[in-house]
């Protein structure tokens, strides 16, 4: 069954994928995306920000939160809201548990995955439906959601042609995947006009599944003439169309405390 494209959309973006030795955001800093779709040119809005974890949690975390909803027209036709939470360790970006839930008419869904280094696994919980949970054996690397991934390839130095290799897990199956750094392309958006580098993940390791061998494809713009170097446009590419979010917010990180 084809799913509506905000599910499939966010089911894309928040794989569970490895990445570098580094926050992707530091807290307080906010970045918001609006979504377009086919014909609806605000059809959504994608909010990614970062914030010390809560009071009970070792202070050495980060709560990097996504929230994702439909607006507009394609609400009134498909409202979708959706949470993602991934806790990190600030000096590495070590991702230690990621809670997911969405919300729509008909269903609602919540899970939690918990990673265990020490055993290398992820224990994947289903709330909602338990007799799905599952203790996933990790492969090489540190898994983190593949947008809050994505956003971290700021923090790299690729060229077009280089690539690097990456962890993924979607639900309970692990993903190996390599990220490409594909082309320059210049983007203009709301924030002004940016030199990009184009990276994209793609399933090379092993025989395609999932969204990969559907034939889907996720992208990411990161601006190259910024020292922030955002990440200024997603695109995932589904047969039956492509959702492309477009950074129209930037909130820099808090100053830190003396």
């Amino acid at each position: 069954m084809i799913r509506p494209w905000p599910a499939a959309v966010l089911a894309a973006l928040n794989l569970i994928s490895s990445t570098t030795a580094q926050p992707a955001l530091l807290p307080g800093e906010a970045l918001t995306y609006r979504v377009s779709w086919g014909i609806f040119f605000a059809a959504g809005e994608i909010r990614i920000f970062a914030e010390p974890a809560p009071a009970a949690i070792p202070s050495d975390r980060i709560l990097n939160v996504t929230t994702t909803a439909t607006r507009g027209f394609a609400r009134a036709l498909y409202a979708f809201d959706a949470r993602a939470e991934a806790l990190v360790e600030a000096p590495t970006g070590r991702l230690i548990s990621h809670v997911e839930t969405t919300t729509t008419k008909e269903k609602q869904t919540r899970h939690v995955t918990t990673l265990d280094y020490a055993k290398r696994l992820a224990r994947y919980r289903d709330e909602i439906e338990p007799g799905r949970n599952l203790d996933v054996p990790l492969p090489p690397g540190d898994p983190l959601d593949l947008i809050m991934s994505l956003i971290t390839t700021r923090q790299w130095d690729l060229k077009p042609g280089e690539k690097r290799d990456a962890l993924v897990l979607f639900d309970q199956d692990p993903y190996e995947l390599t990220i490409h750094a594909v082309r320059y392309e210049e983007i203009t958006t709301r924030l002004g006009t940016f030199q990009t580098l184009v990276l994209e993940p793609r399933m090379e390791k092993t025989p395609p599944k999932g969204m990969f061998k559907r034939g889907s494809a996720v992208r990411v713009w990161i601006a190259q003439n910024d020292p922030r170097r955002l990440p200024v446009k997603f695109e995932v590419e589904l047969k039956f169309g492509s959702g492309v979010a477009t950074l129209v917010g930037y909130q820099p990180p808090a100053s830190p405390k003396l």
